[in-house]
């Protein structure tokens, strides 16, 4: 009857955040790290999809339209004299 109510995985992340590092076992810290991947932006039910490109801008938006996108390079160190 009087069972123990579910803690939330927000709830549950805070108290683990609440440990100080150097106190927290290994299972604490193989929980804290499950709970960040399970409530990050992408994760969460109901959450935008990602266009398959990954991180290409979305169509109509942003400073450059109409306007090639600038290739940007490494620079090759230069050669010794």
């Amino acid at each position: 009857m009087n069972d123990p109510q579910p803690i939330s995985p927000r709830a549950r992340m805070q108290a683990l955040l609440a440990i100080p590092e150097r106190q927290r076992t290994d299972a604490e810290w193989d929980e804290l790290n499950e709970l960040e991947i399970k409530l990050a932006a992408g994760n969460r039910e109901g959450a935008p999809q990602q266009n398959p490109r990954g991180n290409a801008p979305a169509p109509g938006g942003g400073q450059n339209q109409g306007r090639r996108p600038q290739r940007r390079f490494h620079q090759r160190p230069p050669k010794p004299r």
